[in-house]
């Protein structure tokens, strides 16, 4: 096959394999008038029963950038509407194998993306690990007993999700058996710092007043925790992969919340942790980290050591790059809010941001989940233009 060199700043596109629908040729043959002056080397797309995302994250030469989409599985698709009449309460449908099953499948089954994510929360694992909680419709999670305290803490148990969430494990297996080598299964987890966030403040916050004053004036009580959640998202994650799930999202979503000096102290240190006692046990499990708004932090997130670093929108995807090396891989990162402009701007910008990403570890996503009300048809002309790239 004949692939195009590449400079790090360019990316072209060779003919597709097969007749694209319209919008998307459109999009192909855009893209590829900027073949011109580009030097034609040969190149080999290694034979592997691999999934195109796996690939792509090694490194291997793919022919375009495997897809799949954060909260994929939601309320934007009306099959999940239609579930949740039946089942209205959110944990009873992220706590039951056949509902997990069914609803992570639904996007499968529509969109065939990439990535097939196991449906569930980061919170999930509170309840095994002594921390009531619940998600109320409304008003999301909502922590029943926060710990302000030492003595609150030392209460605190070790997950063992082979106990606690045995439908995880059953799912992920399932959702393995199902989708085969076709997509990536992708479990994921939540960071300690953002996990320590929701249950010291008692649920979502504006202002993180309580885990920062915690943090300034008892940091070893927060430590404590942290290093809890750290322990015990190391077992969760080689349950997930002992399960089926082929790669791991970790989420801090509310570590940008933190100055850099201060994410080196409380976020970096497990991060790194957990990355270096999953890949003694699973070396080549990939694991990706998102952290909403981490634009000032980007430098430090590949200090983690993680294989992938997912972009929110608010990052130039070509400065990304730049910002992080070409050694790590990137996911990402078109704006959620793209979903509800029309077709054609769909087009302009996934074609943008796979310019700036190149043609090298690569992930096509967005910059955060889908939004509630976004278009169910334009999230398929998202993956009907992303499946017609090719490089």
């Amino acid at each position: 096959m004949s692939i195009l060199q590449l400079s790090s700043s360019s990316l072209s596109f060779l003919s597709p394999r097969k007749p694209l629908p319209s919008s998307s040729s459109k999009s192909s043959r855009s893209i590829r008038s900027s073949l011109e002056g580009t030097t034609v080397t040969e190149r080999k797309v290694s034979a592997t029963t691999e999934p195109l995302l796996l690939r792509a994250v090694k490194g291997e030469v793919v022919d375009r950038p495997p897809v799949w989409l954060m909260r994929q599985a939601g309320r934007y698709m009306k099959s999940y509407q239609t579930l949740c009449e039946k089942y209205p309460s959110f944990r009873d449908r992220s706590e039951n194998a056949d509902l997990v099953v069914e609803i992570s499948l639904q996007p499968w089954k529509v969109f065939k993306p990439d990535g097939v994510i196991l449906f569930s929360d980061i919170l999930t694992p509170l309840s095994g690990m002594n921390i009531p909680f619940d998600i109320v419709k409304g008003k999301g999670p909502i922590i029943f007993n926060p710990p302000q305290s030492a003595a609150d803490v030392s209460q605190v148990r070790e997950f063992i999700p082979e106990e606690s969430v045995p439908y995880v494990g059953e799912a992920l297996k399932r959702l393995r058996n199902e989708v085969g080598n076709e997509a990536a299964v992708l479990g994921f987890v939540g960071a300690p710092f953002t996990l320590s966030s929701y249950v010291i403040e008692g649920g979502s916050s504006k202002n993180f007043t309580q885990i920062k004053r915690l943090a300034f004036s008892q940091p070893k009580v927060l430590h404590a925790l942290l290093q809890k959640f750290t322990t015990s998202m190391i077992t969760y994650i080689r349950y997930q992969a002992d399960s089926g799930a082929q790669a791991v999202q970790i989420f801090d979503s509310w570590v940008t919340e933190l100055s850099p000096v201060d994410f080196e102290e409380f976020s970096l240190p497990y991060l790194k942790q957990i990355v270096e006692a999953v890949k003694q046990t699973h070396p080549n499990l990939p694991l990706i980290l998102y952290a909403s708004g981490s634009g000032g932090l980007l430098e430090r997130l590949a200090r983690t050591g993680v294989d992938v670093v997912s972009l929110d929108w608010t990052v130039d995807m070509a400065e990304g790059r730049d910002r992080l090396g070409r050694d790590i891989a990137v996911q990402g990162n078109v704006d959620p809010g793209v979903l509800f402009g029309s077709k054609e701007f769909i087009t302009s910008r996934i074609e943008d941001t796979v310019k700036k990403a190149g043609r090298d570890k690569h992930i096509l996503n967005l910059g955060h989940g889908i939004k509630v009300g976004t278009p169910e048809e334009n999230v398929a002309h998202f993956f009907e233009v992303a499946q017609g790239i090719r490089y």
